[in-house]
């Protein structure tokens, strides 16, 4: 079959490199520019990211002889050497937003891992097996961009990534009403390790910066309706979040409780997830887990260190489901916050989005 060729934009960032390191061995996708800020450009990639290479293994032979561009200022040298990019820059809202629309004007399809365009109406925010018919947007936003093949699509962020999946086969069958979830982050959604942040060793800091907007809010999107050119929110559930960072390397906990119009029962509820499967499913996409949603009947399951890597860390993994006083259940779930909350997911959405030939 054809392979693409993709570029990552911020690749020498935490997000950056584990977009290089999953395009390495893609079968469908051949990495074929870097780009970074200017402090990087003009040395070669493995250069680049010597001694603060944070992906297990070396840096991949065919990436570290890239040399690395400017984001900014070759933006149509890396249109013109790709099919699309990643995004994972490091820089603010406003210089993000500008940067990603300067490569679709320039007819470069954008999958980003930032949020800059994730409330942006005509950009579709998308969990591959959730809400893949948000592609179809894509179409009215090239009309305002005045583009043929440019675009921009976001994935959420990494903390809605565990409990939305875990909602979705519920929410419309019985009327998923209210939510209130908190979640256990780890230092890897800060961009951080150990070494780079000693005080969040044998600590938990109960604030992440705007994370519990972004957990009440982002959902809503992802489960609107496009209308008159624009994504229009759902105006249900209600979500309420807290969000806490806590001492762990990779993966987000979120503990989760619901409530329905029309209660199920149990065996319901885990049969819906056992048996759930979205689109990235039924086409078999290189990235997509088998078994979407799994559920670990143990009382002490899922654990972060042991179930953060399950299907490549691509799956969500959910245990704990059992009635609550205040709300009709409560349960823990578990998502990879790098790979399917950040890289991994913007991968499987390429995919997505090249299968359904809008790339």
């Amino acid at each position: 079959m054809k392979k693409y060729k993709a570029g990552v934009i911020g690749a020498t960032g935490t997000v950056g490199q584990r977009f290089v390191s999953l395009i390495a061995d893609h079968p469908w996708f051949d990495l074929t520019a870097v780009a970074a800020s200017g402090r990087s450009a003009g040395q070669g990639y493995a250069q680049a990211v010597s001694g603060r290479w944070i992906i297990p293994g070396e840096v991949p032979e065919a990436a570290g002889c890239l040399t690395v561009l400017n984001a900014a200022e070759d933006v149509d040298a890396i249109a013109g050497a790709v099919d699309f990019v990643f995004c994972a820059v490091e820089m603010n809202k406003g210089d993000t937003a500008a940067l990603e629309e300067r490569f679709a004007k320039a007819e470069c399809p954008v999958i980003s891992n930032n949020g800059a365009h994730r409330q942006t109406p005509d950009v579709p925010m998308i969990i591959p097996e959730v809400n893949p018919g948000h592609c179809e947007i894509i179409h009215s936003q090239r009309k305002r961009l005045g583009t043929e093949r440019g675009f921009i699509a976001v994935k959420s962020n990494c903390s809605i990534q565990s409990y939305v999946p875990a909602f979705h086969p519920l929410k419309e069958r019985f009327g998923l009403q209210r939510a209130l979830v908190c979640t256990y982050q780890a230092i890897s959604g800060a961009g951080k390790t150990f070494d780079t942040w000693p005080e969040m060793s044998d600590n938990v800091i109960p604030f992440i910066g705007a994370e519990e907007e972004k957990s009440e809010q982002e959902p809503l999107k992802v489960w609107g309706k496009i209308e008159g050119g624009r994504i229009v929110p759902a105006d249900s559930p209600s979500i309420t979040s807290q969000c806490i960072r806590v001492a762990a390397t990779d993966g987000h906990m979120a503990a989760v409780f619901m409530s329905f119009r029309d209660r199920p029962d149990i065996a319901e509820i885990k049969r819906l997830w056992r048996e759930f499967k979205g689109r990235p499913q039924e086409l078999e996409l290189p990235s997509a887990p088998k078994q979407f949603l799994h559920y670990f009947e143990e009382e002490d399951r899922p654990q972060t260190r042991l179930d953060r890597m399950l299907e490549n860390g691509m799956a969500v993994s959910i245990g704990r489901l059992r009635p609550d006083t205040q709300y009709d259940y409560k349960f823990v779930c578990l998502s990879h916050n790098t790979l399917r909350g950040a890289a991994g997911g913007a991968v499987l959405l390429a995919e997505l989005l090249c299968a359904d030939g809008y790339i």
